[in-house]
């Protein structure tokens, strides 16, 4: 037994040692970029480079918030999250549920194509979809036919081709799969409509997943920069990331002391977002080990 003990306890360790290492590994850039943002220019550009700041100053998230309309920014991007998020959330739902719970016909064709489209990479879609925002019919001077600029610069350009993804409805469907269908069965017999059992029962019981969905949308959406950039040049519309160019003050010259400030607090929703979520994490992992 003692040998049993101290061969579990040197497993553990080595466990532990290499997490640590590689949590270090992972969290190095964030540390690196909150060090780096309470540096002096002066010391920034040291070498070699030191890792806690001799002289700590504020001074970078000063002019990082002047620099740019960031209150509009923050507003546009946290819009645009918490719809797509919540609006893809229900939808992934109400999608999934129907592939999982519901017989009609052409439903596994259907999921096949689901799949399929999640191989697909956005670049593909990028054109088709961007002519569909310039031309769509009488909206931004267009005629039937186009004519104008559409929906460029307006939030549901942001929105509109991305409040449903494939993956979400996938996830949503695995997880309504692994419920007993005693539960609907017994709404029905109690006279619940099908939209009922869904919205009353069933919903309820994929929080872990909805919180994954959650977290996985918000983040995309707020961390996205190729599709806003090609929507989007009006500065009042501009989402953080977009913001964050301002600090390229020519082609080959950045303000890295601003810049590393400014990313700080684009970090931060994300960052908690996640803890509060986090709990739901652990229920998904605890139920997918049963």
């Amino acid at each position: 037994m003692n040998k049993l003990g101290a061969r579990q306890i040197t497993r553990l360790t080595l466990l532990y040692v290499v997490l640590i290492i590689v949590s270090i590994i992972m969290l190095w850039p964030f540390i690196w970029m909150v060090v780096t943002s309470m540096k002096p220019n002066t010391e920034m550009f040291s070498y070699p480079p030191t890792i806690i700041p001799q002289n700590i100053t504020f001074e970078h998230y000063v002019e990082a918030w002047y620099a740019a309309p960031w209150a509009r920014f923050f507003f546009n991007t946290t819009y645009v999250a918490v719809v797509i998020t919540f609006s893809s959330l229900f939808l992934s739902a109400l999608t999934g549920y129907a592939f999982a719970r519901l017989e009609f016909p052409g439903r596994d064709f259907l999921f096949i194509l689901l799949l399929a489209s999640m191989m697909m990479p956005f670049e593909v879609m990028l054109i088709p979809l961007y002519l569909i925002i310039v031309n769509f019919p009488f909206a931004g001077g267009n005629d039937l036919w186009g004519g104008g600029t559409g929906l460029l610069n307006t939030y549901s350009a942001l929105i509109v081709p991305r409040l449903l993804f494939p993956f979400g409805v996938f996830l949503m469907r695995q997880f309504f799969m692994t419920l007993p269908k005693s539960l609907e069965d017994s709404a029905r017999i109690d006279g619940a409509s099908e939209f009922g059992i869904f919205w009353r029962v069933m919903f309820p019981l994929i929080k872990p997943a909805s919180a994954t969905l959650v977290v996985f949308v918000f983040s995309m959406i707020w961390d996205d920069f190729f599709w806003p950039l090609i929507v989007i040049n009006d500065q009042n519309m501009m989402p953080v990331q977009l913001g964050l160019q301002s600090f390229q003050t020519s082609q080959y010259t950045t303000a890295w002391g601003p810049l590393m400030a400014a990313t700080v607090w684009v970090t931060i929703p994300i960052i908690i977002v996640f803890v509060f979520a986090q709990k739901y994490f652990m229920n998904l992992n605890i139920q997918s080990d049963k």
